[in-house]
């Protein structure tokens, strides 16, 4: 995301976390908010809608992923600008999510993978800022389009 793009600067928000109770809807109702402020809530179309579902899923699953397997996550940051949302999930765990061999979806759970394959535009991870432990895991999610005023 560099300089040139075209939109406003991103517009970010950041959630410091501690420990793994309750910490999933916290992120999931943060996330809730900041759409609402961001005008993707109400949405103007069903395409929207479930655009918006789809955000709430996927951040469920990163964060469920952090507390599982990462011992909860430390930061959690939205980044809305130029047609996308980023999401960054972040925790002290050196290891980085990888995909497992394919499990039948009638089998319960290690299911978050695939739901990052199949709703977000992109994804993946990277090691902390240099000096710190841990990493990030980011997703991104194209804003659908609006509806033209004039329908």
């Amino acid at each position: 995301m560099g300089d040139g793009d075209d939109g406003p600067p991103d517009q970010v928000r950041r959630l410091v976390l501690h420990g793994t109770r309750g910490v999933v809807s916290r992120c999931r109702d943060f996330t809730a908010e900041a759409l609402a402020d961001w005008g993707w809530i109400p949405a103007d179309s069903e395409e929207a809608a479930e655009r918006v579902e789809d955000v709430l899923l996927l951040v469920s699953e990163v964060v469920t992923n952090a507390c599982l397997h990462a011992g909860g996550p430390e930061e959690f940051v939205l980044r809305n600008g130029r047609g996308r949302l980023r999401v960054e999930v972040s925790d002290a765990s050196p290891e980085h999510p990888r995909v497992r061999v394919p499990r039948s979806p009638a089998l319960p759970g290690g299911h978050g993978l695939m739901v990052l394959d199949l709703l977000a535009a992109e994804w993946g991870s990277r090691d902390k800022e240099r000096g710190a432990v841990g990493k990030v895991v980011w997703l991104e999610v194209g804003r659908p389009p609006r509806r033209s005023t004039g329908d």
